[in-house]
């Protein structure tokens, strides 16, 4: 009552600050922190929200140079999206909690320069923790990797087989050049500090084939291995532009392969069950893929309905995306870091 008396004869500025001074001293009494409102609160991260794009597979575009019997993404579209429109469906994923962008495809490297104004856009923009490309190997040159290293953290290379024969009946090109184009790759990435990534699909052609020297020489810090997959609407019968029925393996096929190559450290295995709705892809017009069980579906586009929206239209796996290792060491280490394969490395993973 006494302060509130005294308050009454007060101008209005001294007043304000008797104030704030009594409910500072109150706070120190009572030991409860005091705050005049909420401003300063951290913000919320996005990632953190449940359904969250944590890591996004990108397709700019479909086109391919290569014919590989198993594609479940085949270039039955020519369209690309215009720059201004892929880098605001990205800003879009990125406020709703993208930490890591795949880029693939078709074969990315078609397209050096929309590769070059991705990369630039994600890193120096949205500063993502991570932006990875996967490609065939067939494009890649050592110019681009030297003028846009700094903005990539991992470079994904499939290679099948260290066999040229089998690499041409798989569809991998017709010249047999794949394994010395790669070995060349991996030393581009070694010098200019982008971490070199393997992914092999296995299949009719290749389940018999032992490929732990060519791996241990090539030393990957990942091999992810791949059974082949059906994918319906895709690659399901001889009315697709590819029929992959020919090219899958047994079970004990799938096995026989794993047991082989188990023993090596980088080599991360994923079985049909694995992949089936673990991945979230996103197509040239950025629609949500859902290539679970039945017919691939997709969403409506993320830059007509949001993100959130055009996620609740699919069927996105956390649960299988995390026990498959989706989270992992992904960023691109300040120093050159000797492979896991080779002995060294960390696989730390991230918290989710």
């Amino acid at each position: 009552m006494a302060i509130t008396s005294l308050l009454t004869n007060v101008p209005t500025g001294p007043c304000l600050f008797i104030t704030v001074l009594c409910a500072v001293f109150a706070s120190i009494v009572l030991k409860k922190p005091f705050t005049l409102n909420t401003i300063n609160k951290p913000p919320e991260n996005p990632s953190k929200e449940p359904d969250a794009p944590v890591s996004v597979n990108y397709f700019p575009s479909r086109k391919c140079n290569y014919t590989c019997g198993f594609c479940f993404h085949t270039d039955t579209s020519s369209y690309v999206l215009p720059i201004d429109e892929a880098k605001r469906g990205l800003r879009l994923l990125k406020e709703a909690g993208m930490r890591k962008l795949n880029i693939a495809g078709g074969e990315p490297f078609l397209y050096p320069h929309l590769l070059t104004e991705l990369l630039r856009y994600c890193k120096e923009e949205l500063s993502l923790e991570s932006i990875s490309i996967v490609s065939n190997g067939s494009k890649i040159r050592e110019k681009w990797l030297r003028e846009n290293c700094q903005w990539l953290d991992i470079l994904a290379v499939s290679c099948d087989s260290f066999n040229p024969e089998t690499n041409k009946k798989i569809g991998r090109g017709d010249d047999g050049g794949n394994v010395v184009r790669l070995f060349r790759i991996a030393g581009w990435c070694r010098e200019y500090g982008i971490k070199f990534k393997l992914n092999t699909v296995v299949n009719t052609h290749n389940w018999d084939e032992d490929m732990v020297a060519n791996i241990e020489q090539l030393a990957p810090f990942r091999w992810k291995v791949f059974q082949c997959l059906i994918v319906a609407g895709e690659n399901d019968d001889e009315t697709r532009k590819r029929d992959a029925r020919t090219f899958l393996v047994t079970d004990e096929q799938w096995r026989t392969f794993c047991n082989r190559h188990k023993h090596i450290p980088c080599y991360v295995p994923e079985d049909n069950k694995s992949m089936a709705s673990s991945y979230l892809l996103l197509d040239e017009y950025m629609c949500f893929l859902d290539k679970g069980e039945g017919m691939m579906t997709k969403s409506e586009s993320i830059l007509q309905v949001g993100v959130k929206e055009a996620m609740r239209q699919v069927v996105w796996d956390k649960k299988s995306f995390v026990e498959r290792g989706g989270i992992y060491d992904w960023r691109r280490p300040d120093m050159l870091q000797q492979s896991v394969c080779s002995g060294g490395g960390s696989t730390k993973e991230l918290e989710w």
